[in-house]
């Protein structure tokens, strides 16, 4: 579809290098025209078009595609990075040429042995200053390269975790709209049998308490079909908060949905988020900092040695006394070597030190957390694989007993309570199973997402699984 295609070109796009967001949005809005010419007569993608003008989503990709836009921690990461990229510009700017011009013009005068003179005075002076030696710059320029670098890689973290975020929300959507549906199904099976029930007290064949047992059951099925209602309605509103879209009728996880692989060994998994997870990437970058504030800090012990050039024009010397017009060149080195400073500069490295420690310290243990955090949503991914198996064939044989208990109930051999048990045991196996598969595709995200290798290809292709809404 036309959206989907867009999708792909914005997320890839992204991906592909350090640019702004905004930029890259603007830029890929070229190629729209062409999309949209072809698909004309593609009716259901004229139709998400239409919805998607008139601010409301349909599919994921509708959703994630709007999130890019529409977040601000995005907008913020953005900013950030552009604010890291505009302090590596800087610091390069320290270590080329400096020039300034000069210009003085004063009206002067002199009284000397009684005699009083006035005259003006002027001084034009041009000075260019190159950094031969300056450590404490040297290391400043190397702190502004890896804060660009902590900052993109913040910038990358942020979008996996926008991505993540609105496709979560998505399948809340879903769950609770699977979860009502299945209630509202047990709800008329209860109905059915307490029709049943009724019917068969009128013609006093069964007991009054069986008929108050089915009345309060199907009582219970209500109230719980209220408060799934509510669940859908708060979901709902918390995918529309995430993208700024409003929730139209989404596109669906079937029954026979084939849900992503995930292919890898534990160890596989847990390497990958050690090499590739934004948050660690970041953090290595803030460890390279403090380095280098280390060695700035030190730097103030070394010589700082400039290249001077300067070209004036005067008619005032020494005190502002006049002279003759003259035109001075000076070209020099300046050379400058700290002597005592009263132990500010020791204090200076002792305290950048310890903040070397601790960005080490804050590293390490970021990199236990990503690694646990990894291996349990890996253990946990293959556990609802196997939970979903056990699920299934759990659903399929409450069914078997619902249809046994309802037909020994037409034969008088089982209770109306019998089949009540039987139908409630039947749709809460089959709400675990719709928890269970949306819980494995939440799991998968998760995964991807600590190893950073989340990319738009990912959501995509889950999308690509669901099945349109029924009209």
């Amino acid at each position: 579809m036309p959206m989907k295609r867009f999708s792909q070109l914005i997320l890839r796009a992204l991906r592909a290098g350090p640019f702004s967001a905004n930029v890259i949005l603007i830029s890929t809005l070229g190629v729209v025209t062409p999309l949209i010419a072809l698909a004309q007569t593609d009716e259901d993608s004229a139709n998400n078009r239409a919805a998607m003008q008139e601010g409301i989503g349909h599919t994921l990709e509708d959703f994630f595609t709007a999130a890019l836009e529409y977040s601000p921690r995005l907008q913020v990461a953005a900013a950030k990075r552009d604010i890291g990229t505009a302090r590596r510009r800087g610091a390069n700017g320290q270590l080329l040429p400096q020039i300034s011009a000069s210009a003085s013009l004063s009206d002067n005068r002199q009284d000397a042995l009684n005699r009083v003179s006035e005259y003006r005075g002027e001084r034009l002076a041009l000075v260019l200053r190159q950094v031969l030696f300056d450590w404490r710059v040297f290391s400043q320029r190397g702190q502004a390269y890896a804060l660009e670098n902590q900052l993109e890689a913040e910038y990358y973290a942020e979008l996996s975790v926008v991505l993540t975020s609105v496709a979560e929300r998505y399948f809340d959507v879903l769950q609770a709209e699977d979860a009502l549906q299945s209630i509202q199904s047990e709800k008329e099976s209860v109905r059915n049998q307490v029709n049943q029930v009724e019917r068969l007290y009128g013609l006093q064949m069964a007991q009054i308490t069986d008929l108050y047992d089915a009345q309060a059951r199907l009582s219970a099925v209500e109230a719980e079909e209220l408060l799934l209602a509510s669940e859908v309605t708060l979901t709902r509103e918390a995918l529309r908060s995430a993208s700024g879209l409003g929730v139209g009728s989404l596109f669906v996880l079937g029954d026979d949905a084939e849900l992503p692989i995930v292919d890898g060994t534990l160890e596989d998994w847990v390497q990958r988020a050690r090499q590739g997870n934004h948050q660690i990437r970041a953090r290595e970058y803030s460890v390279e900092i403090a380095d280098r504030r280390v060695s700035e800090q030190r730097g103030a012990y070394m010589p700082r040695v400039n290249l001077v050039v300067q070209q004036q024009r005067s008619d005032l010397g020494f005190d502002n006394v006049p002279i003759n017009r003259t035109d001075t060149g000076y070209i020099g080195i300046d050379v400058s070597v700290p002597l005592f400073a009263g132990g500010s500069i020791r204090a200076s490295v002792s305290e950048a030190v310890s903040q070397q420690n601790i960005a080490r310290s804050e590293l390490r243990q970021l990199n236990l957390d990503v690694s646990e955090q990894t291996r349990l949503s890996f253990l946990r991914l293959k556990a609802a694989e196997r939970q979903i198996e056990a699920a299934e064939k759990l659903l399929e044989s409450r069914t078997l007993a619902t249809t046994a208990r309802r037909r020994g109930f037409e034969l008088g051999t089982v209770t109306s309570v019998n089949v009540l048990d039987a139908v409630r045991e039947q749709f809460v196996a089959e709400r675990d199973l719709q928890q269970i598969r949306y819980d494995y595709i939440r799991l998968s995200l998760y995964l991807r997402r600590d190893a950073g290798v989340l990319t738009s290809d990912d959501l995509i292709d889950i999308g690509s699984r669901l099945d349109q809404p029924l009209p």
